[in-house]
């Protein structure tokens, strides 16, 4: 048993409520079961109970047995003062108030229907499967699953904002300077957005400003950077950015990373670090006051149409600084861009919008429920339980429930696992 099963049934109260008493025998009606707090003190706040033939407001705190109270030190702690009720599911010694008189408690391991216990223990603590609930989650009804997941993908927008407050303040909220950042990090996807990230953030976002209008000398200045001009190749493109590398790193003092931050191994040519930084670079180059168009926009297409981008004549022929290519534009992709929608730039205009006064939550699900759904191991693990996801508002919500819900086993704070227990 987890404290978190008594806070369900408190909650939505689902005990006996009739002839329900203290263990010293007193009648207990519950008028309100008060608030569920969420940070430290009692359990439940403003709760109405009457004890016998007096009605007392206060808190309501909760344990699995009586003595957890002084396990917990809360007879040193005044924010447990005003506790009213000690709901416990076994008591084993009587806790005293701070007026020396005993507090009343309320043992609800006899108030609670068998059928309900099993069905927890079912879910929660049953045979190890991939979720808790996936024998059952496909007959939720599909009103009770959709609101669940559009409050899902929020909360999972929130958990991408934290990382984008820590930049804000880093930078002292330059939007645009985020945007570069979390740009250069999603070009390199999941094998080289570290690296991507550390080149980003290895430099001012000024110096970059200062430079985005020659694209040779922003060319220079992150394949430098990235340590790719290092080397003295008899290649005149790689010689020209070379020097014109070493002249901004002597007028801005930088300090490039190594080019073994970068993976090549076992990637598809298109995905190349080398590809993706040349493409990065012109989407900088071609799109000046990016952050402010990107918050303007908000439908799919046009979003495709702004990251329409080439990469220099130089790359249209090559993979690396060394190796070739059969002549070709190497534009992002479709679905390259929709990535860079469902991780960097919706969540930044999420986050840019809540700061106005008439920000809508439906402005973000109308853009993200364009996209197509990802395709990754959680989803089609969906797929197979019967759970199809139509956008990627859907499957973002879905990998959020699985990664802090279902693996979790946070069943009794999930709307499909509050929902399959009760019933």
């Amino acid at each position: 048993m987890k404290e978190e099963f008594l806070y369900y049934v408190w909650q939505f109260q689902l005990f006996y409520k009739t002839a329900i008493k203290t263990v010293n025998n007193q009648e207990i009606k519950v008028l309100k079961s008060g608030v569920q707090n969420k940070n430290s003190g009692p359990d439940f706040l403003n709760a109405h109970i009457k004890i016998g033939d007096e009605t007392w407001v206060g808190n309501i705190e909760m344990h699995l047995k009586s003595s957890d109270w002084y396990a917990h030190n809360h007879e040193k702690d005044s924010n447990y003062d005003a506790v009213i009720l000690h709901v416990v599911w076994e008591h084993d010694v009587v806790v005293f108030s701070k007026n020396n008189q005993s507090l009343p408690t309320l043992e609800l391991k006899d108030y609670i229907d068998k059928e309900l216990i099993n069905r927890y223990n079912a879910m929660v603590n049953g045979a190890i499967r991939w979720i808790p609930c996936e024998q059952q989650i496909h007959h939720i009804e599909p009103f009770l699953l959709n609101n669940w997941l559009e409050r899902l993908y929020f909360e999972r927008l929130e958990h991408k904002s934290e990382f984008i407050k820590e930049l804000l303040q880093k930078t002292n909220f330059d939007f645009e300077a985020v945007l570069f950042i979390l740009l250069a990090k999603n070009f390199g996807l999941k094998i080289n957005g570290e690296a991507f990230y550390k080149l980003a953030t290895s430099l001012g976002f000024s110096t970059v400003q200062k430079v985005r209008f020659d694209e040779i000398q922003l060319s220079a200045l992150l394949f430098g950077q990235a340590g790719f001009l290092e080397e003295d190749l008899e290649i005149p493109f790689h010689q020209q950015l070379r020097n014109e590398y070493q002249y901004l790193k002597h007028k801005y003092q930088l300090q490039c990373i190594h080019k073994n931050n970068f993976q090549f191994f076992r990637m598809r040519p298109p995905n190349f670090p080398t590809i993706r930084l040349a493409q990065l670079i012109n989407l900088v180059f071609q799109h000046q006051n990016l952050f402010s168009k990107l918050m303007i926009i908000d439908q799919k297409e046009d979003f495709y149409k702004l990251f329409d981008v080439e990469v220099m004549d130089f790359w249209k022929t090559h993979f690396t600084f060394e190796t070739t290519s059969k002549k070709s534009a190497k534009k992002l992709t479709k679905s390259f861009v929709d990535l860079l929608l469902v991780n960097t730039i919706i969540p930044l205009k999420f986050l840019y919008l809540q700061n106005k006064t008439d920000f809508d939550e439906e402005t973000i699900l109308r853009l993200i429920q364009q996209i197509s759904p990802e395709k990754n191991s959680i989803i089609d693990a969906f797929v197979n339980l019967k759970i199809a996801s139509k956008n990627a508002m859907e499957s973002q919500a879905l990998i959020e429930l699985k990664n802090n819900y279902c693996t979790k086993k946070r069943c009794l704070q999930c709307a499909i696992g509050i929902k399959l227990v009760r019933n």
